[in-house]
């Protein structure tokens, strides 16, 4: 069921949050001081503060500081879009390559971002740089899976804001002033990405009689490029002007112009319902057609139905163990 891939999306995620506030300074009465920040939970630093009282000296400036964490990730029923449905793009590094994935999952990431100070004039100040751009939301392009480049917009939520002044204690404790805001990320998961060639060969043995009459034995390898019996992109043509029978072959179009040209080098299959046809003429708003193609069942058709096309866009988007057609050919090998 499962296999191994890493699109790295929490951590595309991860980054892109920190990075937002990788550029904060504050200014005080005679120097103006770049915030550091850096990825671990706010009670280490605490605890670091507590245990080095030291770090107070004018060679070292601790405070202000931040710290982010990733907190939890939930999933979000409210983004939910169609399971089944995929997407084919081309490859980033082979333009003549297609990739395809399945739809992502919508998950929300929570993070903490703690703003510790000593001065309330430089909590006041960090906190003032951060919260006019989000309203409550603010939009981060990030590029989640590199190797189809697909870049979403990730909105990032500000949800709530806590503050907390530990002034109470004896001239020995050091005050710190932590500000907490906690954001949501609207992240989506996606799947592994396979190619969308689907080539199949397969290598057989056949007995052919020459022309000395002796049976002789050769290698043949047959290769097959699955084609699509249904229509998965949706695109609909026209519809059916009337209703049509079972053995009906001659069809009846709202509008024949929306139907393909024919050509010598690829047959136009089209699907009406779950049935394929295959079309061999087109005259006016009619088109000839041989009816229930690659084991579909021919059936009856109501006036009205839609009449979707088959075409190489819906060739990549076959569905591993769904039924296929075949454009085929063989070549000996001596």
């Amino acid at each position: 069921m499962f296999e191994y891939f890493y699109n790295e999306i929490l951590r595309r995620t991860i980054v892109a949050f920190g990075t937002l506030f990788n550029g904060i300074t504050v200014k005080q009465t005679d120097s103006t001081i770049r915030v550091p920040l850096a990825y671990g939970p706010t009670q280490k630093f605490l605890a670091r503060l507590e245990q080095a009282p030291d770090l107070n000296k004018s060679t070292a400036i601790t405070l202000p500081r931040m710290s982010f964490e990733f907190t939890g990730l939930t999933y979000d029923p409210s983004r939910k879009v169609t399971t089944t449905q995929q997407y084919t793009v081309k490859d980033p590094d082979n333009g003549s390559e297609s990739k395809k994935t399945y739809m992502p999952v919508p998950y929300n990431m929570q993070f903490e971002l703690a703003i510790m100070c000593k001065l309330n004039d430089d909590a006041l100040q960090i906190t003032e740089q951060i919260l006019p751009y989000f309203q409550p939301a603010y939009n981060v392009s990030v590029n989640l899976v590199g190797s189809i480049n697909e870049k979403r917009d990730i909105p990032i939520v500000l949800e709530n804001i806590t503050m907390q002044d530990d002034y109470e204690g004896d001239f020995t404790s050091r005050r710190v002033l932590l500000y907490t805001l906690r954001f949501t990320a609207k992240t989506y998961m996606f799947g592994p990405v396979t190619s969308a060639t689907k080539d199949i060969i397969k290598k057989v043995k056949t007995t052919y009689i020459s022309g000395d009459s002796k049976s002789t034995m050769r290698d043949i390898s047959y290769t097959v490029t699955p084609r699509a019996t249904k229509n998965y992109t949706g695109a609909v043509l026209t519809n059916l002007d009337e209703n049509i029978g079972l053995g009906d072959v001659v069809i009846p179009l709202v509008d024949g112009s929306k139907i393909p040209a024919l050509s010598s080098s690829t047959k136009l299959y089209i699907n009406i319902g779950d049935e394929e046809l295959y079309v061999k003429k087109i005259e006016g708003n009619s088109i000839t057609v041989e009816r229930g193609q690659d084991s579909t069942v021919a059936a009856s058709h109501l006036k009205g139905a839609e009449v979707k096309s088959i075409t190489a866009a819906d060739n990549v988007l076959i569905e591993e163990g769904d039924d296929f057609g075949f454009d085929g050919s063989t070549e000996s090998w001596l």
